[in-house]
């Protein structure tokens, strides 16, 4: 896969980027859990794959992302070369402290469970769920400490990943971001980050676009999958599900390669980050990528209307 440059951080990244929540097994949000050899397997398949960044968090699965990471690297006698670990520091479990000395607390979980002493990107994960946003935005608070672990050298990009795209327009204005990640607010259902990156583009803040099937549906169809956005859904609000599965089935392609494909031909986005939890989930990402769509089905999906308002308003949203 071609590589594009974060900025002017020397980081550089192919289109699609691995997301490792589910691989943590996160039954209250997607509905499953992943035991450590199905975690391992899938693992495996992305570290041996053509994309080349693989994406966790501090609180993915309570921690059990990055120690199934972890066991992976070690397993190979470390991170694979060209391989870019991008992670995420959350606030404190059970308080929602979020200040400067959490993020350091959170950073060092980190490296400790995947066996690192640095990462290529690092991301302030959701402050819109600190107990109190001013740990986070004030001076030497939780903000200008992911900075300073930049400039100490242990990451080479900084970034912001949240959901509110209200609140993370704002804090973008207000810091040197080099990347951003928003999650289901860039899909063939929904464009609510739209302003957000144009602005984001403007600035030459690399786009790392995520969830492009809407939390699952658009990958594994209208018929299996009851939820947009890890929400549960009536049946009316999965037409427009049904809308882009016509288009799909008229074009003898998979939605989700349509799903994945929109992300891909964004100009303004750097890398989609598509969550897998399986290896042969790894594998057909690759397939959609490259699926031949034909210009025609572009035409009618331009053609479906889309939501602007924030998917996961009504999300019950929990760690787990």
């Amino acid at each position: 896969m071609e590589k594009r440059e974060i900025g002017n951080t020397g980081v550089k990244v192919t289109p699609i980027t691995f997301g490792t929540s589910a691989i943590g097994s996160m039954p209250d949000t997607y509905g499953y859990g992943v035991d450590e050899e199905r975690a391992r397997a899938t693992i495996d398949a992305i570290l041996d794959g053509p994309a080349n960044v693989i994406d966790t968090s501090n609180n993915y699965g309570f921690g059990r992302s990055e120690e199934r990471m972890g066991a992976a690297f070690r397993a190979r006698g470390g991170l694979p070369e060209g391989m870019v670990v991008s992670t995420k520091v959350d606030r404190a479990e059970g308080t929602d402290k979020f200040d400067g000395d959490q993020v350091r607390r959170s950073f060092e979980q980190s490296l400790k469970r995947m066996g690192l002493d640095r990462v290529g990107i690092l991301y302030l994960h959701d402050p819109e769920y600190a107990a109190d946003l001013t740990e986070v935005t004030r001076e030497g608070g939780g903000m200008d400490t992911v900075f300073k672990l930049k400039e100490e050298g242990l990451c080479d990009a900084v970034g912001l990943a949240m959901g509110k795209t209200v609140l993370q327009f704002e804090l973008l204005k207000d810091w040197p971001f080099d990347t951003m990640i928003s999650h289901n607010r860039m899909t063939l259902l929904n464009r609510n980050a739209q302003d957000m990156y144009d602005y984001a583009h403007g600035r030459g803040i690399a786009i790392m676009n995520a969830a492009p099937y809407a939390g699952g549906v658009l990958a594994k169809g209208s018929d299996q999958v009851k939820s947009i956005s890890y929400t549960q859904v009536d049946d009316a609000a999965l037409e427009p599900v049904r809308r882009i599965e016509e288009i799909a089935a008229r074009y003898g392609v998979g939605t989700g390669a349509l799903a994945l494909q929109f992300s891909m031909r964004d100009p303004r986005i750097t890398s989609t980050i598509c969550g897998v939890s399986r290896p042969e989930r790894v594998v057909q990402t690759i397939e959609w990528a490259t699926t031949q769509v034909p210009e025609e089905a572009w035409e009618e999906l331009a053609g479906l209307s889309y939501s602007t308002e924030d998917p996961e308003a009504m999300r019950d949203y929990k760690l787990g």
